[in-house]
């Protein structure tokens, strides 16, 4: 089927809108008509190619939609079911087959290689193949084609526009406070870098019980934000050293503390911030090859780092999870949500890139 989509056909180029040819489902594949889509960093660091991403290629996954129609075997959903699209996995390695999705052997592949598992890419123009299954699904177009493993079944009494996100940013700056690090009532954290993952990860600590949360960030209006969204105290760390700050406000350290800036730098201030036992989680993505430094004896001293893809999240089951706390009013993320018509696709990148917009969300008509 010919359907409109934001190519991506060169090193940091602009996002084109064209005419695409997009498969009809295959076997254990779902097509879903787009009701909107999250621009993520992820989708702006592979388009500068920071991920190894083939080019030609359409982004996006964060996706939220109806179904359309399903291929052969698939038993998940059917057609006119609301949908959440999510990370692609495997299902098959040792971490799929122990309900760890996240912790996926295949993730690289599956998420970044632009092709289905057979080789096969699910877009072309003319002649020429244009890299899809971007995170399984490539949302950047009208219609998506995603696996029966990646898509998950939503009710419809929550508007489908304010649920991509949940698909990759939500779930990750929530889950890396609730599963990953587990953050228990009365406990205090530091969120370094409180853009959308981090403003959520704020939310989530104050749904989770956290009496002392502190919200640091080099940009006032996104700290004055994260007073709105439960931040406890707040720290520009253009203006203060944030470690010392730290261990003023909780006299030595966080117990909790997660980096959300993929800064070398952050990490280390993040580990440093933590009191005797604490444990700093890593989500920030840095590009390739980037290395940090930290000092060993800070470590021996019960202290810990610990990597957070998507949040440790198995998305059938936290999805439904952070919907139920929305409807609840416990987790508002659609309070730092702006929205663009899918032609603007442009703008909400450069307005998510130079910090004017927090989570910039695009509809379809």
């Amino acid at each position: 089927m010919k359907i409109q989509a934001a190519v991506v056909r060169e090193k940091a180029g602009p996002f084109i809108i064209e005419q695409v040819d997009l498969d009809e489902p295959k076997a254990g594949e779902v097509l879903v008509r787009m009701v909107a889509t999250g621009l993520c960093h992820t989708d702006l660091v592979a388009r500068a190619q920071f991920l190894p991403v083939p080019l030609p290629a359409v982004f996006g996954h964060e996706g939220s939609g109806i179904v359309e129609s399903v291929g052969p075997g698939v038993t998940k959903v059917k057609a006119g079911d609301h949908v959440v699209m999510s990370y692609l996995y495997c299902g098959t390695c040792p971490s799929c087959k122990k309900g760890i999705p996240s912790w996926c052997l295949n993730f690289l592949p599956s998420n970044f290689a632009g092709v289905r598992s057979d080789g096969s890419t699910t877009m072309k123009k003319g002649g020429q193949a244009i890299h899809g299954s971007f995170f399984g699904q490539s949302s950047f177009g009208a219609y998506a084609l995603a696996s029966e493993r990646n898509v998950v079944k939503v009710q419809d009494d929550v508007p489908l526009e304010i649920l991509g996100p949940l698909g990759c940013g939500i779930q990750t700056g929530a889950g890396g406070v609730i599963n990953s690090l587990q953050a228990r009532p009365g406990s205090s954290i530091a969120v370094f870098g409180v853009g959308s993952v981090g403003l959520v990860a704020v939310m989530a600590a104050y749904a989770s019980g956290c009496t002392t949360i502190i919200a640091v960030d080099v940009v006032p209006a996104r700290l004055k934000v994260a007073l709105e969204m439960g931040a406890t105290h707040t720290i520009d760390s253009n203006t203060v050293d944030p470690v010392e700050e730290i261990r003023k406000i909780t006299g030595g350290g966080v117990e909790y503390s997660l980096e959300c800036a993929g800064i070398p730098k952050v990490l280390r201030q993040a580990v440093d911030a933590l009191t005797w036992g604490g444990v700093c989680g890593l989500i920030g993505v840095a590009p390739m090859g980037a290395e940090v430094s930290l000092d060993m004896q800070n470590i021996l001293n019960g202290r810990a780092v610990k990597g957070i893809v998507e949040g440790d999240s198995n998305p059938d089951v936290f999805i439904p999870q952070l919907i139920e706390l929305y409807k609840r009013g416990r987790l508002p993320f659609d309070r730092i949500m702006t929205f663009y018509p899918f032609e603007q696709i442009n703008q909400a990148a450069e307005d998510s890139e130079n910090g004017k917009t927090l989570k910039a969300v695009l509809r379809f008509s």
